[in-house]
């Protein structure tokens, strides 16, 4: 059964190199380390940056969809990312596979669960 789950995440990434404390990382033996190889950064308030979504599964990863400007809601996310979880999840893993959200609110929006609830099976 595992083995028919699409995962899918988004991520935003600042064009100005911002560390982002959630999710970016820095391993370093000793606090000079991490001086020496970059891992102290200043934040820019509302840095230019890119957000980016991915599905992957065991069959593999689906087409990445790149949104430029501005953040996800859920009319974007159903009419950007939505269609290209479906055809590639299906493409991949063929009619009957589970698409696996977080609880983001474009994800959890009543118009969202309403379209999956119609195209996925």
């Amino acid at each position: 059964m595992a083995k028919q789950i699409l995962f899918s995440d988004e991520k935003c990434f600042d064009l100005d190199g911002i560390y982002n404390r959630q999710n970016g990382r820095i391993y370093a033996a000793t606090r000079d380390e991490v001086h020496e190889t970059g891992g102290v950064h200043h934040k820019t308030k509302f840095p230019a940056g890119v957000m980016v979504w991915l599905g992957v599964c065991y069959r593999g990863i689906t087409r990445p969809v790149i949104i430029e400007n501005g953040t996800i809601d859920s009319n974007r996310y159903i009419a950007d990312i939505l269609p290209v979880a479906l055809k590639n999840g299906t493409q991949m893993l063929g009619k009957e596979f589970t698409f696996q959200q977080d609880g983001a609110k474009p994800h959890t929006a009543k118009e969202t669960q309403l379209w999956c609830k119609k195209h996925f099976v």
